[in-house]
């Protein structure tokens, strides 16, 4: 029975991909990402009902748009494979039981599910355009309330960490108002900073921790490979973030530390 549980979770995954990979496109540019119906930004052709289901789209389509014959580019068809596949490895993570489940394992699957969401898009977007979107972190702070109204509601879990966090939130919304009002732009490091509270509220302190170092990790051993010359222009850049997409670094090694530690913490401890 758990084989036809993590494959449904693997669907469901799928779609999530091809939400974020439509949502990376699109929230930039203003456009809306539930009433606009899904088209090829080549021929602007609307997707049928065949071509919007993920995986099997792109290979019954052979990576090309029906109307213009367009490539479709392979990173949605990965992005897609790669989303399912995170799902399913944090529900074995979690060592979910189709005969077991229970409410309360639904409702925390579920606000994960929201916070990867946003996890993949502010990834997504900070890696094409080098900046952290403010509403999805808007997004992000939404369901941080949604989740300590239910923790106060339903669960017994101390809500006063969460209460600290969304205190921090509260007030680097003020400065950032404060900075935009001053500057006429946003602040990386303080949306930064919101994204990184969003870590520690939803994958807790060890975990959050643990990606900010692989994060440093990955992004030295990528300068590493490329010219030391390269590395030292970004960090003299005043707009280093133009360069460096830390957001990006950042989502996914909060990923991957993520899986790590469920599956060290539920099947070797």
């Amino acid at each position: 029975m758990n084989i036809i549980l993590y494959l449904i979770i693997f669907v469901m995954g799928t779609f999530f991909g091809s939400f974020y990979t439509l949502a990376v496109y699109r929230i930039p540019k203003k456009i809306d990402i539930v009433k606009t119906h899904s088209f090829c930004p080549n021929c602007n052709h609307k997707l049928g009902f065949w071509e919007l289901i993920p995986v099997w789209s792109y290979i019954f389509l052979g990576g090309k748009c029906k109307e213009c014959k367009q490539k479709i580019r392979p990173r949605y068809f990965i992005l897609e494979v790669l989303s399912g596949l995170t799902y399913v490895l944090i529900a074995i993570a979690l060592k979910l039981d189709f005969l077991t489940l229970n409410v309360n394992e639904l409702i925390n699957l579920a606000f994960l599910a929201l916070y990867l969401v946003a996890l993949f898009i502010i990834s997504g977007i900070d890696k094409e355009r080098r900046v952290i979107q403010k509403s999805v972190l808007y997004y992000v702070l939404v369901i941080f309330v949604m989740y300590i109204i239910y923790l106060y509601i339903i669960d017994n879990t101390s809500i006063y960490r969460y209460m600290m966090y969304l205190t921090a939130a509260i007030i680097l919304l003020i400065v950032d108002a404060i900075n935009l009002t001053r500057t006429a732009k946003d602040s990386y490091v303080i949306s930064m900073l919101m994204f990184i509270l969003a870590m520690f509220v939803f994958t807790g302190e060890i975990v959050a921790i643990i990606s900010i170092i692989l994060a440093l990790f990955i992004i030295l051993a990528t300068f590493g490979i490329n010219k030391l010359k390269e590395f030292t222009q970004k960090i003299k850049n005043e707009n280093a973030n133009k360069n460096l997409p830390i957001g990006f670094y950042l989502g996914i090694s909060n990923v991957i530390s993520l899986i790590v530690y469920l599956f060290i913490n539920n099947w070797c401890m």
